[in-house]
């Protein structure tokens, strides 16, 4: 007699959960261990060995090719690179190329130790001076927010320089000349307003003196102070607030709120003036004379 076969169905899968997948890697995330000082030390020596692997291989390139260390194998440096590696002419001189812009940028990197971790993000550099390589670079790094730039963003403020060249700092000021910072971003915002002292004109940047530290801006960030009055006094008004600010233990919250006050007044008024002297007098730093400049 026929037996009907009657087929199971099977359940139907469970629909995919994105959110499953993130509380999974959540979960993930907490059960890892912490590294020891060694492992970390081991870490970072690693990474930075994958960061630069290609300036290292653009250096050992180098010194193969001044050496001739082909030689015993090859005709041309060329050909061994082609037999050896697989390498073309191009790759082998970016690489060497390459590696020369982050050796620049190392020695002078503005601010940051953002530094490239692959040989498309220096190419279009190789062409410029080292003092453009390292300003734009350092203007890439500010437009990926603080992280390394591709080589996209690089190419395109090369470009943006072609058409108009970054201004140079050493015909922007003198040693001594005074102004007031605008347009500063990130950590140095809170400068904006505060008149300065230039004291170093470099190719594309100046060292300034603000009232409680030292920075180094674009002529960008400067507005000049044409006051022949502001040119005599204010040297010595930083002068006399760098004094007491490293008088051991000035903590005064009073004193600090009046010297941060003064650090963004081109002038003092004669009160202001009377407020320093007592300041001074409190801390012990009167030997420098006064002078009101209202």
């Amino acid at each position: 007699m026929p037996t009907n076969h009657h087929r199971v169905r099977e359940p139907d899968p469970e629909p995919y959960d994105e959110s499953s997948l993130t509380k999974a890697e959540s979960v993930q995330v907490e059960v890892l261990s912490e590294l020891d000082e060694d492992e970390e030390r081991d870490r970072h020596r690693l990474e930075l060995r994958v960061e630069r692997a290609f300036c290292e291989a653009g250096k050992a390139l180098a010194e193969l090719r001044e050496r001739r260390l082909y030689r015993s194998t090859h005709k041309t440096f060329e050909a061994y690179c082609q037999d050896r590696f697989g390498f073309t002419r191009r790759h082998v001189n970016y690489l060497i190329a390459g590696s020369q812009v982050v050796e620049n940028l190392q020695m002078g990197t503005i601010g940051s130790q953002i530094l490239p971790t692959s040989e498309r993000q220096v190419r279009s550099l190789i062409a410029l001076e080292p003092d453009e390589q390292r300003e734009v670079w350092q203007q890439a790094v500010e437009a990926s927010s603080g992280k390394v730039p591709s080589g996209r963003i690089v190419k395109g403020i090369v470009e943006q320089l072609k058409e108009k060249p970054l201004a140079l700092a050493k015909g922007y000021c003198q040693v001594g000349d005074v102004f007031t910072l605008v347009r500063l971003e990130g950590k140095e915002k809170k400068y904006n307003g505060c008149w300065v002292i230039a004291t170093e004109p470099r190719d594309f940047t100046i060292i300034v003196e603000v009232h409680d530290t030292t920075l180094t801006v674009k002529p960008e960030n400067l507005n000049k102070i044409d006051s022949p009055e502001a040119h005599r006094q204010l040297p010595q008004i930083l002068q006399r607030i760098r004094r007491v600010r490293e008088v051991p233990g000035f903590r005064d919250r009073a004193a600090y709120a009046m010297l941060e006050h003064m650090g963004k007044q081109t002038y003092l008024t004669p009160l202001e003036e009377k407020i320093l002297q007592v300041i001074e007098r409190e801390y012990g730093v009167e030997d420098v004379e006064p002078e009101v400049g209202s």
